[in-house]
């Protein structure tokens, strides 16, 4: 191998080491929201109290290997088949080598049969430099427990949640219909003409 071949290769290792090296320090916060989450779960980081959580969610979920590259790649290309059921959205605020922080969002869907299934668009860039390798994730069952014990309903939510702020709106409309209805026998009650006198 010639010097130039060498220190190419020293530098990308060094370049590697660096970003993995990042990378292991964990995410600085998490927020997963969707459906019945209210204003959503936020985990801490690694380090804070929590922070072991927030790291074993992103390994259940495969947030590493669609950020880097591993062999074997359990990235998948292909949506899986099926009905996936609500999607939920992970924000993660990774902070990078340089101390600035990049925010890559992982689309959850933790009802997807048979197990819990993620993804990450590909070519998503990441401090400054990095791009996601991306793709579909299928995930162990466990992925579904830890985030039940996050507060995650066991089971999906009814509606999507549109439809749950719309029953507030048509029950008013319902009363104001049933109001309207209520004045208009009471109008034609009065104009009723009365029997005549002799």
């Amino acid at each position: 191998m010639t010097r130039l071949g060498m220190l190419a290769a020293a530098a990308a290792l060094a370049a590697a080491v660096t970003a993995t090296s990042a990378l292991a320090k964990g995410a600085s916060e998490a927020t997963i929201t969707g459906p019945g989450l209210g204003d959503g779960i936020t985990l801490a980081g690694e380090g804070q109290p929590g922070g072991v959580q927030l790291m074993q969610l992103a390994e259940a979920a495969g947030f590493f290997p669609a950020l880097f590259a591993t062999t074997p790649n359990p990235m998948q290309t292909a949506r899986p088949t099926g009905d996936l059921g609500p999607g939920y959205t992970i924000a993660y605020q990774l902070p990078g080598p340089d101390g600035r922080l990049s925010e890559l969002r992982q689309d959850l869907y933790p009802y997807a049969k048979p197990n819990p299934v993620t993804y990450v668009k590909s070519g998503e860039r990441y401090w400054v430099t990095e791009k996601t390798v991306g793709g579909w994730y299928v995930a162990s069952s466990t992925l579904k427990d830890k985030l039940v014990a996050l507060g995650l309903p066991r089971l999906p939510p009814t509606g999507d949640g549109a439809s749950d702020r719309r029953w507030p709106v048509l029950g008013a409309g319902a009363l104001i219909v049933a109001a309207l209805v209520g004045v208009a026998l009471f109008l034609l009650r009065t104009r009723r003409p009365r029997p005549a006198t002799a």
